[in-house]
């Protein structure tokens, strides 16, 4: 490399430096009064309310909550309290620079069916726009590989495009992956052939495999690895979710009776017409993740797109998920200001609020340790400047695994090495 090749490398390490660890050392206890609790849980909110936090856990909800002896005492001042947000299903902690192909893990392009591919080998705690989620609130996400025709000659990837895990934000580990990636519908064509139709067949072919492959015969070709069968098989047979990403509300349609089908337990992914067919949802008790800022469509798949697709599903009876259309990382900070547009379309708030925790900790197998303020369970709690689904609102603190969470990120670090010198106008 030359010099004038290393120097933004050297200018981005630098400025990585300045991130600091990404918890503090835990409080042996700490007692949160005289707040607004939203516990997403058995006891609703508590107006007034007090959160106790020993050893990493929630030990008591509730109202006047005494403290240990040599407990730390935080007086909210009727402050809200949720749960930790989601930060939707994106590629936070694996994508990093859209444009540095070296900083994005985010698709597999054999040109395979390989469902066995797991993304959150890859995951970076430290990547920076995990800190910047972070300090907005969040914290869980669904990681999730994405799909993409080959270019060029190159191959892609492929209709199904591999396992999904949730990561959390304190720096550990992902979790074991709990949901399967299949594309459907419009994104589905050019994968399987250029018919949204073959998408079917082909997946159809893969859980015959799966479920018990025939003997070969001569000349035949599988679409799966033995390891692949293995991990398709496990989500029949656990009812593991299987997300479909499809808009249309056809596709939608076709998605659900192929579970059904199938005995796959599905989960809609994307949903802009999702409203279009909320009766069949709700009777299927399928979970839709969508986006609460769609509404003009982007493409044919989405002529239905609406503002008032949670509102409508919602009072329909389907559960929903909130997350960006989009997978890139630095939307995940943004989620909750779209939720707060899906209130101002006629969801009511509890609803919102639902869908950015209590919700996708159920649906993604993840409400052992989030979604819900509760005793007994990990204290992931965030404490707000004001309503949480305004944009307005920061987060004056947070915890994550019981740790208090640091409010310093590379964008805070480098805002207060220059702020002083835009003020006294020597920046230059």
């Amino acid at each position: 490399m030359t010099r004038n090749m290393l120097a933004p490398l050297a200018a981005l390490v630098g400025a990585l430096a300045l991130v600091p660890a990404p918890a503090a050392a835990a409080a042996s206890a700490v007692l949160l009064k005289n707040g607004v609790v939203h516990t997403e849980g058995a006891r609703g909110t508590i107006e007034g309310g007090s959160v106790l936090i020993e050893a990493g856990r929630v030990t008591a909800v509730g109202r006047d909550l005494v403290a240990p002896a040599g407990a730390e005492v935080i007086d909210l001042k009727g402050r809200p309290v949720t749960p930790a947000l989601f930060g939707g299903i994106g590629q936070l902690g694996v994508s990093e620079i859209e444009l540095e192909a070296s900083t994005n893990d985010g698709t597999l392009k054999l040109g395979q069916m390989r469902p066995e591919f797991d993304l959150s080998l890859a995951f970076n705690p430290d990547s920076v726009p995990v800190a910047v989620a972070r300090v907005e609130g969040v914290g869980f996400a669904l990681l999730s590989p994405g799909a993409e025709p080959g270019r060029k000659g190159a191959p892609g990837s492929s209709i199904i495009a591999g396992l999904a895990s949730v990561v959390r934000l304190d720096g550990r580990r992902p979790r074991a992956p709990v949901a399967l990636a299949v594309s459907a519908g419009e994104e589905a064509g050019p994968l399987a052939g250029e018919s949204r139709a073959a998408a079917y067949m082909l997946l159809a072919q893969a859980l015959e495999e799966a479920r018990g492959p025939a003997p070969l015969a001569a000349g035949e070709l599988r679409l799966l690895t033995p390891a692949g069968r293995r991990v398709l098989k496990s989500f029949v047979t656990e009812q593991k979710p299987v997300l479909f990403a499809v808009d249309r509300a056809a596709d939608i349609r076709a998605a659900v009776e192929f579970a059904q089908r199938e005995r796959l337990k599905a989960v809609v992914s994307g949903g802009a017409e999702a409203w279009r067919v909320a009766s069949l949802l709700a009777r299927a008790q399928v979970p839709v993740v969508l986006d609460p800022l769609d509404d003009l469509p982007e493409q044919f798949d989405q002529i239905g797109a609406t503002l008032e697709n949670a509102a409508r599903l919602h009072a329909a009876g389907v559960a929903i998920v909130f997350s960006r259309r989009s997978p890139a990382p630095h939307d995940e900070r943004k989620l909750r200001q779209a939720a707060g547009n899906a209130v101002a379309h006629g969801l009511p708030w509890d609803a919102a609020l639902a869908a950015l925790t209590s919700e996708p900790a159920r649906v993604f197998r993840a409400a052992a340790e989030f979604g819900s303020i509760e005793a007994g369970r990990p204290a992931n709690l965030v404490v707000w400047s004001g309503d949480p689904l305004e944009v307005s609102t920061v987060v004056d603190a947070s915890w994550l695994d019981g740790h208090r969470q640091s409010l310093r990120t590379r964008q805070t670090e480098l805002r207060d090495r220059y702020l002083a010198r835009v003020r006294a106008g020597t920046a230059r």
